[in-house]
């Protein structure tokens, strides 16, 4: 990925990226409830894999794509997922990167680095130029590996909004 800087790591494991498969969706959805109490969030809902096996797999047109790191042994220890947006200021659409997420004890071994590389492989794929995404501002080893990557910081807060049967005041 352009912009990378170099880097220590300790050795890689052998593992690798790949996309995910509807049989990987129980353990999806386990590291996106490990990854939920990591950033300090509430955990999803009971259902999440049957919710997210609708988005990726359910039609010929998905709305989600998400790529996982397995290491050798089979085991899922990592997942990015992303949808195109539109950026009306840039008249145009971009990636948005939802999430991305590494067991601890698999970080430090190239493995975030690989999970970029295949998302930023399918904005390509899509014809996107650019990447976009959130960290939580206190998550220092997030911010640390995104800006090894050579990605730039851009102040916002996000906000949330139920969207419910009764109006907004």
């Amino acid at each position: 990925m352009a912009g990378r800087h170099p880097r220590r790591l300790r050795p890689m494991t052998t593992a690798h990226v790949r996309q995910a498969r509807p049989a990987d969706l129980p353990r999806i959805a386990q590291l996106a409830a490990e990854h939920a109490a990591y950033e300090r969030a509430t955990p999803p809902a009971p259902g999440l894999a049957d919710r997210l096996g609708a988005l990726l797999f359910a039609t010929t047109a998905p709305r989600l794509h998400c790529v996982v790191a397995e290491r050798a042994d089979g085991e899922v220890v990592g997942y990015a997922t992303c949808a195109p947006e539109i950026s009306t200021w840039g008249g145009r659409e971009y990636l948005h990167m939802d999430c991305l997420f590494l067991r601890p004890d698999n970080r430090g071994q190239g493995l975030g680095p690989l999970l970029m590389d295949a998302v930023a492989a399918h904005a390509r794929d899509l014809g996107l130029t650019e990447i976009q995404w959130n960290t939580p501002a206190w998550n220092e080893g997030a911010v640390r590996f995104y800006e090894r990557l050579g990605a730039r910081a851009k102040e916002k807060l996000r906000y949330t909004l139920p969207v419910t049967d009764q109006p907004a005041n």
